[in-house]
């Protein structure tokens, strides 16, 4: 297979990076199709061996409310891996993960009022008293808590988010105890010099690069600018969807991820480590895309499948 050729940046860039998969949680719970949980399943699996380090694999919402992932209990139980992390959108979700043994969650904020109202029923304040109970007694439990904040760099109902508010949200979130913030670009409307500066904003707040994630999403088809953007930032986790499947239920704006491959891609060009077998990869994401019956979106699959 095609590889792409070997040549490191002039500036300094981290040396290696860890890739957040969120294809089998964030991807399919867009899907218009019910997945079998045994396709989920096998996904997961494949996505593993293909040597992504971390693959979010569900989440514990209410099936009324993402259909596709009502099968969340079955999919952990075959899979019978508790380091798969799963997103749990407030303390019954974190009950039911409790219950399987699960060692790793997300939780789900919002830097706008208007989608934390959409996708929570809580206000922007409200949302932290939501989650308190919640990441503290995963954290009694030992549990890891990551948090995504998302409409990080535009909202569909309110325009442009000023970064000093999503510097307070994330700092809030982050001081309840999450171990890492995912920044998300949800409609995909954030720009390189954009990324620079809220990263930049976080690090004069006193967040550390290190505590910080981004998401990004390809509406505009600035998602892998962006990503490089951070990688000059000194970011290094990055969460990515195989194939560029997903998008947000709550905001029809919001498109795909950024591809896994065409990261994968970027990064292995630039002789960044990630430990994932691109091959291995593209396969994996051409077999999903015959079961959604439809190709994938990625531009490195399509190019090499």
């Amino acid at each position: 297979m095609r590889q792409p050729q070997r040549v490191e940046s002039p500036t300094a860039l981290p040396e290696k990076v860890t890739i957040w998969e969120v294809g089998p949680r964030d991807g399919l719970q867009n899907e218009k199709a019910i997945v079998p949980t045994e396709v989920k399943a096998e996904f997961i699996r494949r996505l593993v061996a293909a040597g992504l380090p971390i693959v979010e694999a569900t989440s514990f919402v209410h099936p009324k409310w993402v259909p596709q992932l009502a099968d969340a209990k079955e999919l952990m139980e075959g899979l019978a891996n508790p380091e798969l992390p799963v997103l749990v959108p407030n303390e019954r979700g974190l009950d039911r993960a409790l219950e399987l043994g699960l060692k790793h969650i997300a939780i789900f904020g919002s830097a706008t009022e208007t989608f934390a109202t959409k996708n929570l029923n809580r206000s922007l304040d409200e949302q932290f008293a939501m989650f308190e109970p919640t990441v503290r007694r995963a954290r009694e439990a030992g549990m890891d808590v990551r948090a995504y904040v998302s409409m990080c760099f535009g909202d569909p109902w309110e325009g442009d988010v000023p970064v000093e508010q999503v510097v307070g949200v994330g700092k809030r979130l982050f001081d309840l105890g999450a171990s890492q913030l995912s920044l998300g670009d949800t409609i995909g409307v954030g720009t390189a010099g954009h990324v620079t500066r809220l990263i930049g904003a976080f690090d004069e707040a006193g967040l550390v690069v290190d505590h910080l994630a981004v998401h990004f999403h390809d509406t505009y088809g600035q998602a892998l600018a962006n990503a490089y953007a951070a990688l000059e930032a000194g970011v290094t986790t990055f969460d990515a969807s195989a194939g560029g499947l997903g998008g947000c239920p709550y905001a029809e704006s919001a498109t795909g991820n950024l591809a896994t491959e065409d990261l994968v891609w970027m990064l292995h060009g630039l002789g960044i480590e990630t430990g994932v077998d691109l091959e291995s990869l593209v396969a994996t994401s051409t077999w999903m895309a015959g079961h959604l019956g439809r190709p994938s979106p990625s531009r490195v699959v399509t190019a090499l499948s």
